[in-house]
């Protein structure tokens, strides 16, 4: 992933460089690629903004304003932001204790926070997040999305915030299936699961299954929950407003706010290094964090919730065409003009066949090739860091997953590393009658706090079967910690309270470094130092 410090003349550049030779045809395409996303980005905006507990209107504002500001400012060409799924958890707890208020500030913080993330320049982190830490995320994720709408599909009420609590209140309070409900769901998740792919190409299958649903709804008239009334105008009654806000909830929302954060950093960065190998296109990590940071900071100002790159609706762009960053502003202005001309029909939708979209979105969410590859090849370590991260993510906050996910994969690593390969080669007999009983000892590996006391252990070992002169041969350890050079200085000062002579040849130029740096040269000697074994014992002979 290319990640460099945005300034004003290379995003000029960039710019130049995108649009040179811009042409009609280019134009077409854009414009060919942006209609197609709006007609998959609008189903998704009025699902996931009601999925968070939000009004529907909220997610169009959101994905208007971030198509046309993000984009704009984004770190690359291909980019299609908007509201998704990863945080509806938060804000459906948030809006709970704090209403659509809190919601909003918590919004604007978040931006705040990924305003910081680009000044500080951790966009590169995202490339140390293991793969199965990342896919076990994305399939928690899924798995929230898809137990989120278990209400408005089946018609029923629960309890909670927490997928256990919800779980808990079918159990105690009855799951009473509202068929009318029921039917619309189906409905839209056959209709996704049995539309042609070809077709698809040209209709998307959520939105005409959406518009199906509504024409059904509009004759019908059946008592189902719809989506409500959407105002015909870009800013909301419910917004963010600059001199009344309420800073008072400063300390309870700021640990929502960098959740929020970090899980759209996460998401729009992985989308972004998703997308450059589709696009062959590089991907300037650093701007795209300003850009979400700018993006999330306007956007409760106009009623919307946070935004972040959507890999779906981003692959769909690629695929459909995309040139320049102008399809996500054609697909913004696209999802305006419905906003305004299609207001009344939209607010006619059933939720549960939102409910329906949804679903078959968390399934296909999950990137079920690498889940494959992960059980089939029954790799230990990959299954335990994807079920971890996806068990922290259902049951837990979902920082706290990605945090999980990752330190256990620290400490494998850790445990893993801390093997080092030592092979001793008994020399005496070729050094000559009258020789001192000599071993070399060859270390590979890397020498930190994990595998302390390996060595230590070999020396008392060799000291024990009479040896009076040790070789360490440290040519395949490429890197030291403070930790094994002060196990090796208690092993210099072992051997010679036993009176056994000890060298060290075949040091790397990092290793010897930290040594000098930590007086370990002076400790042992220079003129025990040697730049081989066969070396060292020719000047022993």
């Amino acid at each position: 992933m290319h990640v460099c410090k945005p300034k004003p003349a290379s995003f000029l550049s960039d710019l130049k460089r995108e649009f040179s030779g811009y042409s009609t045809s280019t134009f077409t395409k854009d414009l060919m690629a942006g209609l197609t996303v709006a007609a998959v980005a609008l189903p998704l905006a009025l699902a996931f903004a009601v999925s968070s507990g939000q009004s529907a209107a909220s997610g169009m504002i959101t994905a208007i304003i971030s198509g046309l500001v993000i984009a704009g400012l984004g770190g690359a060409s291909y980019q299609i932001s908007g509201p998704t799924g990863t945080m509806a958890m938060i804000l459906i707890t948030v809006g709970a204790h704090y209403g659509i208020e809190g919601v909003l500030f918590a919004t604007f913080l978040s931006g705040v926070v990924r305003l910081l993330a680009g000044v500080l320049r951790v966009g590169a982190l995202v490339s140390y997040i293991p793969s199965p830490v990342v896919t076990g995320f994305t399939s928690g994720i899924a798995i929230i999305i898809a137990f989120g709408q278990i209400d408005p599909f089946f018609g029923v009420t629960s309890t909670g915030t927490q997928i256990p609590q919800m779980i808990a209140s079918y159990v105690r309070d009855g799951f009473a299936i509202h068929l009318p409900a029921l039917a619309y769901g189906l409905f839209v998740v056959l209709f996704m699961i049995f539309w042609p792919k070809k077709w698809n190409a040209k209709v998307h299958a959520s939105l005409l299954s959406l518009i199906i649903a509504l024409v059904a709804q509009m004759v019908l008239n059946l008592p189902v929950a719809e989506v409500g009334s959407i105002p015909r105008t870009l800013v909301a009654a419910d917004r963010l407003h600059l001199l009344s806000m309420p800073w008072h909830h400063f300390g309870s929302l700021i640990s929502p706010a960098i959740s929020i954060a970090a899980l759209g950093m996460v998401e729009s960065l992985l989308c972004g290094t998703y997308a450059s190998k589709m696009k062959k296109e590089k991907f300037n990590a650093t701007r795209e964090l300003y850009a979400q940071g700018i993006g999330n900071v306007i956007i409760p100002f106009f009623g919307g919730i946070p935004a972040t790159a959507a890999i779906a609706r981003t692959s769909v762009a690629i695929r459909a065409g995309q040139q320049t960053r102008l399809t996500s502003i054609i697909h913004a202005i696209g999802l305006l003009l419905s906003m305004f001309l299609l207001g009344p029909f939209l607010s006619r939708i059933p939720l549960a066949a939102l409910a329906g979209v949804l679903i078959v979105t968390a399934w296909r969410m999950n990137d079920w090739i690498a889940i494959r590859r992960i059980f089939r090849k029954r790799i230990k370590t990959s299954m335990a860091q994807f079920l971890i991260t996806m068990g922290a993510t259902v049951f837990f906050d979902l920082t706290v997953a990605i945090f999980a996910g990752i330190a256990f994969s620290m400490v494998m690593f850790i445990v893993k590393s801390h093997k080092i390969s030592i092979e001793i080669d008994p020399v005496t007999a070729e050094l000559g009658a009258g020789a001192k009983r000599t071993k070399v000892v060859y270390v590979d590996g890397q020498l930190f706090f994990g595998s302390q006391n390996q060595l230590t252990e070999v020396t008392e070992s060799l000291i024990g079967d009479g040896a009076e002169r040790i070789i360490f041969s440290l040519r395949g350890v490429p890197s030291i910690d403070h930790s094994s050079i002060n196990e090796l200085s208690d092993i210099v000062r072992l051997c010679r309270s036993k009176g056994v002579d000890v060298y060290l040849v075949g040091l790397q130029k990092p290793v010897r470094s930290l040594m000098e740096r930590l007086d370990f040269i002076h400790l042992i000697g220079e003129e025990r130092i040697f730049s081989s074994a066969v070396i060292a014992l020719e000047s022993l002979t």
